[in-house]
């Protein structure tokens, strides 16, 4: 198929007026097409559209494929169409496009012998540059990917370090880079970032996937898929790109929120608890958390405190949820370093004798009291129960069925294990 019969001269001989015909083709049949700016369509697509037709109108003719050139710009063209956020799938759409143009006019006017040739060599044609096409766009996808990545750990250190003032406008990842991280203090609107009025400090443990403790599974390629749903669903239950950090056994995110620091935890628990649910139905591990709240110039000691109530929470045997601190106000108070904390603990100190003794009690508070429902925890009679509750009666001298002594046991007992869970 060269020389006269080549019908690569049927393309190059109105490439102008092909190239606006596919550019209208992909412009009503790709949605994301016809709405770029008239400017672009007709002239940065239309030029590519116009280059592409000659390369398929030279691969006829020379029956060799595009050389690298032609290659480098369509990868060029894909990547500004990924910084452009074009699906990929439209990107490739559009040569496909093109292609199937070239051979409406080719086969009007070929013979059947070079229709099939010229088939086979824009197909070979097509693959090129879809490699190219994709090459171009997964890997400008990344770099603004890491571009983003590297904006959120940069406002996120700042305002744990406590370097980020209010005020400012939009985001702009461009103003974003360690070097920030070195002045004294920041200003959000040098920044170009719009704080909201509250953050809600969420610190929370993460539980160990089953396929983390199986012989025959990779325990840290399955950390990783824990720690990836978790951050994708994060992002996508509140909609928006979250600041957070997540490790294989505990994580921290700032939630941005409308609503008054003082009024926020327990005004927003609801939202936190679906929030949660979520989290452990993807993830598929039970999370437990603490949650505070604080303006932008607070965040450092909202996190302190949430986590301290995070811990605090798990020392104490809660089941996975969220904490404000009102919810846990009495055992907060209680496991802060004091000599009460130390006499407290030291009442509990002669239960060391039975070591069932300690986490009977536990169950038993646990249980809400409930002696039947402590011992189906505790997989043992209820009379072994019973025996238990007496024995420790005994060592402790406070006695369960008085009111102000039950109270004593249950100080106690926040105290015993904020004591030997630092």
């Amino acid at each position: 198929m060269t020389g006269d019969k080549s019908v690569g001269r049927f393309l190059i001989a109105d490439v102008p007026g092909l190239a606006a015909r596919v550019t209208r083709r992909i412009a009503d049949d790709l949605p994301v097409y016809g709405r770029l700016p008239a400017e672009e369509l007709h002239g940065d697509v239309r030029t590519i559209v116009g280059m592409t037709i000659r390369a398929f109108a030279e691969v006829l003719r020379t029956e060799r494929m595009p050389p690298p050139e032609f290659l480098e710009k369509v990868r060029v063209s894909a990547a500004r169409r990924a910084e452009e956020r074009l699906p990929v799938e439209a990107v490739v759409s559009a040569y496909h496009y093109g292609a199937g143009i070239c051979v409406e006019e080719v086969t009007a006017t070929a013979e059947p012998h070079e229709l099939i040739e010229a088939h086979r060599l824009l197909l070979d044609c097509l693959r090129e540059i879809t490699a190219a096409v994709t090459a171009g766009y997964v890997e400008e996808s990344q770099s603004l990917i890491g571009e983003r990545d590297a904006a959120r750990h940069t406002v996120l250190s700042a305002l744990l370090d406590g370097k980020l003032d209010g005020g400012g406008a939009h985001l702009d990842s461009a103003h974003l880079d360690s070097a920030h991280l070195d002045s004294a203090h920041l200003d959000s609107a040098h920044l170009g970032i719009r704080l909201p009025p509250c953050y809600l400090a969420l610190a929370f443990t993460i539980g160990r996937h089953p396929d983390e403790d199986r012989a025959d599974v990779d325990a840290t390629v399955a950390s990783r898929r824990k720690i990836r749903r978790l951050r994708t669903e994060l992002d996508r239950a509140l909609g928006h790109p979250v600041l957070s950090r997540l490790s294989a056994d505990e994580g921290l995110a700032l939630i941005p929120s409308d609503t008054a620091p003082d009024q926020a935890p327990d005004a927003e628990r609801a939202r936190l608890e679906k929030l949660t649910a979520s989290l452990i139905t993807v993830s598929g591990v039970p999370l437990t958390a603490g949650v505070a709240a604080s303006t932008p110039a607070g965040v450092p000691q909202a996190v302190r405190l949430a986590t301290e109530l995070r811990d605090t929470a798990t020392g104490t045997g809660r089941p996975p949820g969220v904490y404000p601190l009102t919810s846990l106000l009495l055992d907060y108070q209680l496991t802060r370093v004091s000599p009460a904390r130390a006499h407290l603990a030291a009442l509990l100190s002669p239960l060391a004798e039975g070591p069932d003794l300690t986490a009977t009690l536990r169950t038993y508070f646990a249980a809400n009291l409930d002696r039947r429902e402590t011992a189906s925890r505790l997989h043992v009679h209820p009379n072994t129960v019973d025996y238990r509750l007496r024995r420790i009666a005994a060592l402790t001298g406070l006695d369960l069925t008085a009111h102000t002594d039950l109270l004593t046991l249950r100080a106690a007992l926040t105290a015993y294990d904020a004591a030997v869970k630092p």
